[in-house]
């Protein structure tokens, strides 16, 4: 099932790419960004400074956590390739290292904290919880997406040792496609020099080893959080729409949705998802706080969604 968000326009925010936009009546934009029409002051808007201090997403501002966030895109810009995400894929497909539920899967996010991740080292779980009572508050009839919104990051799981406690690099940060050209507007691009699918001339045209229009389903994608999540839901039967199973799987893909690049890999559904993701994205980036939600208090609300979406106990 594909959801359609009708009269928004995102044209705008890739001028000169190949992108479909449609005008707008029924929603409105503020700062870019889609709001409900009928937005009141209990509305989320978007903040201009992280918990830092510093701008969202500014790899350039000096800072000691800056050159970590440096250094671990250099890892991965080099040691994410075709190969190392086809091999893990095929292990973690097995879906053989746990059973558990969603719930139990957040909680263990208080474990984990993201290296990528310029604005926030608060545990996940509260990132997790920032971003769907956000979304909660603006939408309150997408139940799905309030889901999504608490689940799209429960991937990062990979980073402990139950779950083979795989490198940062190899799990969260912004993600890119596999198989064709590194697109200028990843970050820290020149670090792919160093990458070895550099020196194959398959991997190194603008489409690759793809079709124009193929779907972004059939694009590899770099392995993380992102992709492990998307194929935990689907191996086990969730009944997400396919906008929510998209905004997993692309929420990091900052390339696309921010910068408007690899657009010419979208089919048509892709197209109509790409406006849930651009709604949810301010919700994802500018929702991280210091300000903590009470888990307790809303436990119940995202407990009913689970049940409703997922089954009680999930392999992974």
């Amino acid at each position: 099932m594909t959801i359609l968000v009708e009269h928004v326009d995102f044209g705008s925010q890739f001028d000169d790419k190949n992108v479909h936009s449609e005008d707008i009546n029924e929603l409105v934009l503020d700062g870019g960004f889609p709001q409900p029409k009928n937005a009141s002051q209990n509305t989320f808007f978007a903040p201009e400074i992280n918990a830092f201090g510093h701008s969202f997403r500014n790899y350039d501002e000096e800072s000691e956590r800056q050159k970590g966030v440096e250094e671990f895109y250099r890892l991965q810009h080099i040691n994410q390739t075709y190969d190392f995400v086809k091999k893990m894929r095929e292990e973690y497909k097995k879906l053989d290292k746990a059973e558990m539920s969603i719930w139990e899967c957040c909680e263990l996010l208080n474990e984990v904290v993201d290296e990528s991740d310029p604005d926030l080292d608060e545990p996940q779980i509260q990132h997790l919880l920032q971003s769907a009572e956000a979304i909660r508050k603006d939408y309150p009839n997408e139940d799905w997406l309030h889901l999504t919104a608490l689940i799209h990051d429960l991937g990062k799981i990979l980073l402990l040792p139950k779950f083979g406690e795989l490198p940062q690099w190899a799990v969260v940060g912004d993600t890119f496609p596999l198989g064709c050209a590194f697109d200028e507007s990843n970050v820290h691009h020149k670090y792919f020099k160093e990458n070895p699918d550099i020196k194959s001339p398959a991997y190194n045209t603008k489409n690759g080893i793809y079709n124009e229009g193929c779907g972004l389903d059939n694009v590899m994608m770099s392995w993380g959080h992102d992709d492990y999540m998307t194929m935990v839901a689907k191996e086990n039967g969730s009944t997400l729409p396919n906008a929510g199973l998209f905004i997993i799987r692309y929420h990091s893909f900052y390339p696309l949705h921010k910068e408007g690049a690899y657009t010419h890999l979208m089919n048509e559904e892709d197209f109509e998802n790409l406006k849930w993701l651009h709604i949810f994205n301010k919700y994802d980036l500018y929702s991280k706080s210091k300000v903590l939600v009470d888990v307790e208090e809303v436990r119940p609300y995202y407990l009913s969604l689970i049940e409703k979406y997922f089954p009680a106990k999930l392999r992974w």
